[in-house]
């Protein structure tokens, strides 16, 4: 027995929409569809929804679960889940007026322009691979409902439907009208590369990764791109190789310099031992130095040796993300030639970690690669922790949950630590607005999705949030300030770990 919960309104009879409870038997592979069909029968509860072909084709059964956009004929249904329309008028229970989403397409005009007489001639085999990827769309509207910027800034965004239907005609090389201001015009670098829209799309078409990212790429090269804040991450990576300014002190150069003076913290000398490289990314290694300072600590107390190798530069994180790709290669070639002599490269920036295993390979650089919850989750020693008397909690960065698949392994950390007390946050995976530029390029909507993200921190009562990216903690910090929460702190994982550790 399962209890499932739904959101209904119908607005010849209710003033304001409301949440009903319903308990079905559960069955093996029960669809979401199936659930609502037997609460019909079994309370004649009368909810009304729409569905069609039954085989997630149609895409007219979409609802969202739990605050995510999915099909009813493809989505398990789960205990204690919350079943509510699509962000649309809605007409009754389940089912909504589309009709705006349907209009903003009718004005974008948005069909082939071209001469038909030669326009066969210009399309060839690679142009109908790179674009079959954003051509496989059903119009669920999933999407629109799930992009946590839509909701907050549908002026600014139009959302990763609109886009992904813009970059449809904008790569193909028939097509003859100047689509990338309309991009623009819609929005196209308000989008926070979260990749929540692909991770719930019933095609899995990667919106941002295939079509708007894409799309940056090509106003830069036009020039049309990207936004001014941007451009100061590629200055300093010709400047530095770094993507920010160096401070006084990088983390880097003064622990090479205190090994030099002091030897290094741990010398093994079996030399048929995995050779482990630390990649620290520009911000742990020029502004969050706390954090790899942390790291060397727990990785003394468990006796686990690394390197830290010179020379290492910016991952190209935030020029990938932002189109500003020419400068990309060279940065791979020369973390290429670094790390080449490891067997194993750790990351502790989940915007590195994403960036090293997704796109450094499309660029010919193939590390073994590993986020530091991964290398670490069954390498320590719990039985040299002390009692850390606290309540935290737990933000899953989206290039570390959607980006790499990793949520279980932070968890079973913090769940190791003795005295620890963690509650999950309601929606651990939504983004906290800090990537894909958004942080330096539209802080505007940074700060919102933080204080969301931080509203949902409030309801937990816990002292710490932990996450393993330095774009979050900083912005999620920003966010729990702006609400009036400044006596609750982010942490990276490492950090937290390091007072279980300290003497």
């Amino acid at each position: 027995m399962i209890t499932v919960y739904v959101k209904r309104f119908n607005k010849e009879t209710d003033e304001e929409p409301h949440v009903e409870s319903y308990e079905i038997e559960e069955y093996p592979g029960m669809k979401v569809l199936d659930a609502l069909e037997e609460i019909n029968r079994k309370y004649d509860a009368d909810i009304s929804f729409r569905s069609s072909c039954l085989a997630g084709q149609c895409g007219s059964c979409g609802v969202k679960i739990n605050g995510n956009g999915a099909l009813a004929c493809k989505a398990e249904i789960k205990d204690n889940k919350l079943i509510e329309p699509l962000d649309f008028p809605v007409i009754k229970d389940l089912i909504v007026d589309r009709s705006s989403a349907d209009e903003k397409i009718k004005q974008l005009q948005l069909s082939l322009d071209c001469d038909s007489k030669t326009s066969h001639e210009k399309l060839k085999p690679e142009d109908i691979k790179d674009t079959k990827k954003v051509r496989s769309c059903i119009e669920c509207y999933t999407c629109l409902s799930t992009c946590p910027v839509v909701k907050h800034f549908k002026e600014d965004f139009l959302g990763p439907y609109y886009l992904r239907y813009i970059s449809k005609f904008d790569f193909d090389p028939r097509d003859e009208y100047d689509r990338l201001i309309e991009a623009l015009d819609s929005g196209m670098y308000a989008c926070t590369s979260c990749g929540k829209c692909g991770s719930i799309c019933p095609k899995n078409i990667n919106s941002f990764g295939d079509a708007i990212e894409k799309l940056r790429a090509m106003a830069y090269a036009r020039d049309l791109g990207p936004l001014d804040a941007h451009k100061v991450f590629k200055d300093n990576v010709v400047a530095s190789g770094r993507s920010v300014s160096k401070p006084e002190e990088p983390f880097i150069e003064t622990v090479h310099k205190k090994w030099d003076e002091e030897g290094k913290y741990y010398i093994d000398e079996d030399e048929n031992k995995e050779k482990v490289a630390l990649f620290t990314g520009c911000m742990v290694d020029y502004r969050a130095q706390d954090v790899g300072y942390a790291l060397l600590d727990v990785l003394k107390a468990n006796n686990i040796e690394i390197d830290i190798p010179e020379g290492q530069v910016c991952c190209g994180s935030p020029l990938l993300r932002t189109g500003q790709v020419d400068a990309v290669q060279e940065l791979v070639d020369k973390n290429k030639e670094v790390f080449k002599d490891y067997d194993k490269v750790i990351t502790i920036c989940a915007g590195c970690g994403a960036t090293l295993k997704n796109d450094h390979p499309k660029y010919g650089s193939n590390l073994n690669v590993q986020d530091i919850s991964e290398f670490l989750v069954d390498k320590l020693d719990t039985s040299k922790m002390k009692e850390v008397k606290t309540k935290v909690t737990w933000h899953d960065p989206c290039h570390l949950s959607r980006g790499q698949g990793i949520k279980d392994q932070p968890r079973k950390i913090i769940e190791m630590i003795p005295g620890v007390e963690f509650e999950e946050l309601e929606l651990p995976c939504q983004c906290c607005g800090a990537g894909g530029g958004i942080k330096s390029g539209k802080p505007e909507i940074a700060l919102e999705l933080a204080k969301d993200k931080a509203e949902m921190v409030r309801v937990t009562g816990a002292d710490y949030v932990t996450t393993i990216c330095p774009f979050c903690q900083i912005n999620i910090q920003d966010g729990l300030n702006a609400i009036g929460l400044e006596n609750v702190k982010t942490l990276n994982l490492i950090q937290l770990l390091k007072m279980a550790y300290d003497e």
